[in-house]
């Protein structure tokens, strides 16, 4: 066993807003910790280094992009997977701390996780710790203005590549849908929630919380635009009719509370 294996952190920056950085992320970042951050292609910007850049912090010299192709072919993702975890091991065996930075929340559809379980299925004593953040649909709701549950309200989140079908029947299960990454399916989306007398019931929020923050609740407005990769829907179902149980449990509560 190697007892001079640096750790590997998943380093949460939050949604865009310079000011969710947490404190123990910025304690890390103005450590003396290898900095890595994906790009989707190679020599492109990284959105979650721009975060940490506009927070003031400076890029240390060691620091190193990984790359991640916007790709769903699963042997490509599996040769650069490994690529990127052989690069990070590398830097670990050194004794380094290896820092990666991460939009939004580190364990909510993030690339880290990808990454953490390839490091530790080429050297499984690797230590990972991961730092939470603001995750983009909370900081969403906070821009919305409406709570994203309320008392006893139920919540799906799920991207939207999932397909219009699955989010019709998640409409007739939650009380909240957050939808992310709706670029390619945006106006199918629109036609459900017209379909469904939703529209007046959505908020739209592209690149939550940074500069170039666009928040929209007139959802038709948006049909045939083209929107950001790093966008969402959260959409509210008031008329959600709940199950017998759900409305005998709240009737039984109601009573015992009396």
């Amino acid at each position: 066993m190697n007892n001079n294996l640096g750790t590997l952190y998943g380093v949460s920056l939050g949604p865009g807003d310079t000011g969710l950085i947490t404190r123990r992320a910025w304690d890390l970042l103005t450590g003396s910790g290898h900095w890595t951050y994906p790009v989707r292609k190679k020599n492109s910007d990284s959105y979650a280094l721009d975060i940490a850049l506009r927070a003031g912090l400076e890029l240390p010299q060691a620091h190193t992009a990984l790359h991640f192709p916007m790709t769903h072919d699963a042997e490509i993702l599996a040769r650069y997977w490994l690529e990127a975890a052989q690069t990070v091991l590398a830097i670990l065996q050194r004794g380094e701390n290896v820092l990666f930075l991460v939009e939004g929340d580190a364990s909510t559809y993030s690339t880290f996780g990808h990454l953490q379980r390839s490091v530790r299925a080429l050297q499984p004593e690797v230590t990972v710790e991961v730092v939470p953040g603001v995750s983009s649909f909370h900081a969403a709701a906070a821009r919305s203005g409406e709570p994203l549950a309320d008392v006893d309200d139920t919540i799906a989140i799920i991207p939207a590549g999932y397909g219009i079908e699955q989010i019709e029947r998640l409409l007739d299960d939650f009380d909240t849908l957050v939808l992310l990454k709706v670029k390619p399916l945006l106006d199918d989306v629109i036609d459900l929630l017209r379909r469904r007398d939703l529209l007046d019931q959505g908020w739209f929020i592209e690149k939550a919380g940074a500069p170039e923050e666009r928040v929209v609740h007139d959802l038709a407005s948006l049909y045939g635009q083209k929107v950001n990769y790093l966008s969402l829907l959260i959409i509210k179902n008031p008329g959600r009719q709940r199950s017998e149980m759900q409305r005998g449990c709240r009737k039984k509560k109601e009573i015992s509370d009396d």
